[in-house]
């Protein structure tokens, strides 16, 4: 049997349950892997070997139940571990240690998981390239001196080095698909309200989405089985029955339409990145699917929609970090010098980049100039999304324009920075899912990544065809050589 790190959730579901292996030997087997490669990766902030023996013991003890029974999963630090440390990769969070679990935490408890925090982020969800995060960056496993994406890049570098099973990130404008594209592996943004935002630490509230990030489609479907469904105690929450993920792997996808929008296909896109997507086409015609070419005309205003957007939403979510009830507090000043000492030792460049231009553009004299005008172009973007639907099942797009570009590269330019997620921020603007995996590498041996997209709730849709795809190529299969890091 292959170290039981480098195994799949399903792969480590049947070892177990046909006793091949222990859960003890499988953390045991996930710990001595952090602990050889996180010192150069850094995929988790902190890890307490434990802190996490001790749970499953306990795990044990309970009974063998639950569909992740004994099975670690990695979870970013923005969402809450009651009694853990959630800084959400920020210093203003230091020694935050969260009073109750997150919705998904608890459905991943009921179903036996061994919960392991904390992957290492972008501060706040802010960024591209986990190179914002107040622990130190994240290293991209395919290339030590390349970026792993971000918001979610602990995670996807986490699944992608075997220094994790599966894991949780969170995709507020591609948070969790250009780190699966950058690190190779699957990752899904659900559609906005399957999956409750109870105990996530919020961006941009009517943007945020938590998601899983996988080994394999057959991975991802099984952990967005576990944390999908209604919350009651999340009011943005849909009450839509979650259908069998699992059942539409291994369905035929013959007679199917997949759409290529001409705007995801412009200049600046990098060559071997558009070839690897035509080559991912062909190979979905060869399945049987039909090529429709659809429109989304609205797509060039996606940027700028966003970004006023998702920074006004921050600018008031981050309005409550003041120092007084939990979290980093500044020692020196009265109380108004302490708000200001507070947020200004606390926050790094990049929130306070976005909270100062959030403040702006939701200010008097310019919230309708800026801030309504984007709610009425998003309006737009989602009507585009519907109208290319009724044409086609699934929308074929780059996930990003480029393979993982240079640690440093980007972090001084905010629009280059920015421009990173052209590509996936209309997604979240229409509230829809969207499945990133791996079609390709380039010369370089870098990932390349591709997006299906679906229609509200269409996410067993994407997994089926996701699914078709991988079984026809080995992308999924293919690891970062780490001999080095030894």
């Amino acid at each position: 049997m292959a170290p039981l790190s480098t195994l799949t959730i399903h792969e480590l579901r049947a070892a177990v349950d046909k006793g091949e292996c222990d859960p003890r030997q499988v953390l045991t087997d996930l710990l001595q892997r952090i602990s050889e490669l996180n010192p150069r990766l850094y995929a988790y902030i902190a890890v307490d070997p434990d802190r996490l023996m001790g749970s499953l013991e306990d795990r044990l003890r309970q009974g063998p139940k639950g569909r992740l029974f004994g099975i670690p999963i990695t979870v970013k630090d923005n969402i809450c571990i009651q009694g853990e440390e959630t800084a959400c990769g920020s210093r203003i969070l230091t020694g935050f240690r969260p009073p109750y679990h997150a919705a998904v935490i608890e459905r991943l408890l009921a179903e036996g998981a061994i919960v392991m925090p904390r992957a290492n982020m972008d501060e706040f969800a802010f960024g591209s390239s986990t190179e914002t995060s107040a622990f130190g960056p994240t290293r991209n496993p395919w290339d030590l001196e390349r970026v792993p994406g971000g918001s979610s890049g602990g995670s996807a570098t986490a699944v992608a080095a075997d220094l994790a099973i599966g894991a949780l990130g969170t995709d507020t404008g591609g948070s969790i698909r250009q780190p699966a594209a950058f690190c190779g592996v699957v990752g899904l943004k659900p559609t906005y309200g399957r999956v409750s935002r109870y105990g996530l630490i919020a961006f941009a509230s009517s943007l945020d989405q938590i998601g899983p990030l996988a080994k394999d489609v057959t991975d991802c479907a099984w952990l967005l089985s576990v944390i999908a469904g209604h919350d009651p105690r999340d009011s943005t929450s849909a009450p839509v029955e979650v259908p069998d993920y699992l059942a539409a792997l291994g369905q035929s996808v013959k007679g199917l339409r997949f759409g290529v929008p001409k705007e995801y296909f412009v200049e600046g896109i990098d060559p071997q990145v558009r070839e690897a997507l035509e080559q991912a086409a062909r190979t979905l015609e060869g399945l049987g699917m039909q090529r429709v070419e659809v429109g989304l005309p609205h797509t060039p205003h996606a940027v700028a929609t966003y970004y006023i957007i998702a920074t006004a939403e921050a600018s008031s979510n981050l309005a409550r970090y003041d120092g007084v009830q939990y979290g980093y507090r500044s020692s020196n000043g009265a109380l108004v010098e302490m708000y200001r000492r507070t947020r200004a030792e606390g926050f790094g460049p990049e929130a306070k980049r976005r909270i100062m231009l959030g403040t702006y553009v939701l200010s008097r004299g310019y919230y309708d100039a800026y801030y309504l005008k984007a709610l009425k172009v998003r309006t737009l973007i989602k009507r585009d999304f519907d109208q290319a639907f009724e044409r086609c099942d699934v929308i074929l797009t780059p996930t990003s324009p480029t393979a993982a570009f240079r640690l440093g590269e980007k972090i001084d330019n905010p629009l280059q920075m920015y421009l990173s997620d052209i590509f996936t921020i209309s997604v979240n603007l229409a509230g829809i899912p969207a499945l990133a995996m791996p079609c390709g590498f380039t010369p370089a041996k870098l990932p390349i990544g591709m997006q299906l997209l679906a229609a509200p709730f269409g996410e067993a849709r994407l997994f089926q065809v996701g699914y078709a795809y991988e079984q026809a190529t080995d992308w999924h299969r293919r690891k970062p050589e780490l001999a080095t890091l030894h």
